[in-house]
């Protein structure tokens, strides 16, 4: 069984723009410029064939494909897509208290302490079992050969990590930005990367 994934981060949100932490608790909408990025997307893609789309549970994931809705592809939502939680840290702008303890977060996580998380919040490894059932339902759907995926940017870069065999404590080696593309190939059991941090479609926004 062949399958290829087109895995992109949702479109801008004014809490990206204005620094407030969402995580998976914050179900925040795209802003212009967001809905713009969701366009250019659909316009370089159009032509794809694609056989299902999967989203997260939130709005942010939703309008990012909303484009694709007039070829009739069939959308799902998974919990598993969601982004990570960030507990006590959803809601709030990113003022020198909470970026010092972001830091010793992506510290402990890149050594290897994928444990650690905000009070009330999730863990990588949390987060990686909860990816694990999602990858497992959508390889069970055997007529889905071209499959786009919408997520987030942390959750994103965990799963990259984990679907091809990197160590999730080098997660943030995985540059990501709104609707930027992976393309990932499933083949005989194992994920390849054929398309790497793809933003050809935003030049027309830049």
């Amino acid at each position: 069984m062949k399958k290829s994934f087109y895995f992109i981060r949702h479109g801008q949100t004014d809490l990206n723009l204005k620094g407030i932490v969402q995580g998976r608790g914050v179900d925040s909408p795209l802003n212009e410029n967001g809905l713009k990025q969701a366009a250019a997307f659909y316009k370089a893609y159009k032509d794809v064939p694609f056989d299902k789309i999967y989203t997260s549970t939130l709005l942010r994931t939703h309008q990012t494909v909303e484009p694709f809705l007039t070829k009739n592809i069939s959308v799902e939502q998974l919990e598993g897509l969601d982004e990570i939680s960030w507990g006590i840290y959803e809601g709030q702008e990113q003022d020198e208290t909470i970026m010092k303890g972001f830091q010793e977060l992506v510290d402990s996580w890149r050594n290897n302490e994928l444990d650690a998380r905000v009070e009330n919040g999730e863990s990588p490894n949390e987060l990686v079992e909860r990816q694990k059932k999602a990858i497992a339902y959508m390889l069970s759907k055997e007529k889905e050969e071209h499959v786009l995926v919408c997520m987030h940017g942390r959750a994103l870069r965990i799963m990259l990590c984990h679907l091809t065999d990197v160590p999730v404590s080098q997660m943030d080696d995985f540059p990501h930005t709104n609707t930027a593309l992976y393309i990932l190939d499933y083949d005989r059991g194992a994920f390849s990367i054929s398309d790497y941090y793809n933003t050809e479609h935003l030049k027309e926004l830049l």
